[in-house]
Order: structure tokens, then sequence, then C-alpha cells
């Protein structure tokens, strides 16, 4: 790939970094992020989120007279508040962007993936499905404690990306060498510099590139985050197609004298427009479907099978982010120290 000089390639890779999901690898954007993140703009604006969303909570608890929905009222809100603050003021945006392009824009190998771990998971959750337990626990919540329970589900699952995932990066970038940057730097505006650093710092004229290849701080969460969503909007994916799957399954095999009996209850809340969908049903298999995201969230870091097939070609993606970071940091070394020498 053609250059025009050192100083265009680092411009040319900031777009990059900015239109491929890796905004915290330009350092004018973590400087932003960095201001956006003192603790004299967080605390303020989480005290006002924290009064409203208590009195949207007590509100809506005193008005349904379900207390469980206060508390869930809450963490809604305070998500929903912290997601609003990472898009705009952390500049959240353009990783999240890229993370849910790239993987409703591989849909075709999603699709595949999606039928192979269904299986399985559907086998072990219909155990479930099939167990008067599950129904009597289910049936029976209020709809506050449903949602609490879901978002118990969810954050859990998120907790467990965030502290797994950071070691998918560090897996990566430990094996960086001359041979690896030459690979992820191909087709990229760091193609020509990549080939002019390896081969000064293999004839001795400089510092090697794979020595910076470690990612630490802002842009090692970035491509945390990028995974997050990436692997969060896949197993949502799978957990929809799973609580539509109990739906027409529990439609057609249980019968409203079952779920009675298996709830507890003299009568059941129907659908009108479903009228083989009860309230008691969509309760169950929004439950199960809440547990099998999270089964299947451990499963798919946890279990080589399932690791390959929901990262496999990510990694690669993040592999070209480490490899064009170390090039990066060592052509911006080289531009500052002449800069210095004039």
């Amino acid at each position: 790939m053609k250059q025009n000089g050192p100083a265009e390639a680092l411009r040319l890779t900031d777009s990059w970094f900015r239109h491929n999901g890796l905004t915290y690898f330009v350092p004018e954007e973590r400087v932003a992020v960095r201001a956006a993140m003192r603790p004299r703009r967080t605390v303020r604006v989480g005290l006002v989120v924290v009064v409203v969303a208590v009195a949207a909570g007590v509100a809506l608890a005193w008005t349904t007279g379900d207390i469980g929905a206060a508390p869930a009222l809450l963490l809604t809100l305070g998500g929903a508040a912290a997601g609003w603050y990472a898009l705009t003021a952390m500049r959240f945006r353009p990783i999240l962007v890229w993370a849910m392009g790239r993987t409703f824009g591989s849909l075709t190998r999603l699709l595949p993936m999606a039928l192979r771990a269904l299986p399985l998971l559907l086998l072990f959750m219909t155990f479930l499905f099939i167990n008067a337990e599950v129904w009597e626990m289910s049936a029976n919540l209020d709809l506050g404690a449903l949602w609490l329970v879901t978002l118990l589900f969810a954050g859990s699952a998120a907790a467990f990306l965030l502290v797994r995932l950071p070691e998918e990066v560090d897996r990566i970038d430990d094996d960086v060498d001359a041979a690896f940057l030459t690979r992820t730097c191909r087709g990229t505006p760091l193609e020509t510099a990549c080939a002019e650093l390896v081969e000064d710092a293999r004839e001795g004229r400089g510092a090697d590139p794979a020595e910076l290849a470690q990612v630490t701080g802002f842009e090692r969460w970035n491509l945390v985050l990028a995974l997050l969503v990436i692997q969060a909007t896949q197993v949502v994916l799978i957990a929809v197609a799973v609580f539509a799957f109990f739906l027409l399954f529990g439609a057609i095999v249980m019968t409203d004298g079952v779920q009675m009996g298996w709830t507890g209850q003299q009568s059941l809340h129907n659908l009108s427009w479903l009228p083989n969908v009860s309230g008691e049903l969509v309760k169950v298999a929004l439950f199960l479907a809440g547990f099998s995201s999270l089964y299947l969230t451990v499963s798919t870091v946890t279990d080589e099978t399932y690791r390959e097939q929901f990262f496999g070609t990510v990694l690669r993606e993040i592999e070209r982010a480490v490899g064009m970071r170390a090039v990066y940091l060592a052509l911006r070394a080289r531009q500052t120290a002449q800069v210095t020498s004039e």
C-alpha cells in the first residue's frame, strides 16, 4: 500500500482505528475519555440518575403494589443512564456500531453456529421446562421479581465476560513477533511502515515494534468491550430463539390442566390474541431463556468447541488490532524522536 510518509500513515491509521471500533487507540480520543471519567463529572451525573431512578422506582411500586418493581426499575434506569454516558461522553458509540455491524454482518456464519449450539442447549433446558418445580416457582413470580431475576442473569453473564475476556486479549499480545506484525498490518495504512520498522529492527537500526505489543489501559478495555458486545449480541440472539422455542413447544404440549396442576393455580392468564399461550408459560419461557443465556455465556468461554465457534473469527480481528497498535506506537515514537532531534 502506497504511503505519503509516516505522518500521513499515522493520520490514516487514526481514521482507520475510528472506523473499526478502536476509538481508544487514538490518543486524542483517550484524552476525551479520561476527562469524561473525572470524579467531578461522573459523581454529578450519578447523583442525578440515582435521584430520578429512586423516584421512578418508588412511584412504580406504589402504583402497581409490586415492591420488586422498584429495585428492578432502579437498576434498569441506572444501566440505561450508564450506557447513554458511555455512548456519548466516553466515545463508546463507534465501538458499539462496529461490534454490532460485525455481528449482524456475519449472520451467515452465526446461523450455522447457532444451529450447532442450540440442540444441546435445548436438550439440557427441556428437562427444566418439563419440571413442575420450575413451573411453580417461575409462574408464581411477580413481574418485578421476574424482572430482577432476568437482570441478575444478565449481570452475572456480563460480569463473567468482563473477568474472562481480558484473558483472551492477554493471550494474543503474548505471542507477537515480526511475522505477526507483518501479517496483521497487511492491507492497512501501516503496511509500508511495518515493513520498514521490522527491517530496521532486524538490522539493529531501531527498536523492535513487537516490544510494544502489550496492550494496556484504555486500549485493552477497548478490545474487551468490543468482544463483550459481540458475545452478548450472539448470546441474546440464541436466548431469543430459546424463548420462542419454549413458547411454541409449551403451546403445543402444555395443556391448561397440566399448567394449573404444576403452578398450583386455579386459573391461567391466557393471552387474548394467543389463546394457547398463557402468561404463566411466558414467565417460564422467559426464565429459562435468561438462564440459558448465562449457561451459554459460560460455555462459550470455557468450552474449547464453543470458544472456537464463537470467537474464532473475532479473535483474528483482535490480532490485527494488537499488531497495528504496536507498529503505530513505534512509528509515533520515531516521529517524536525525529522532531525532537530537529
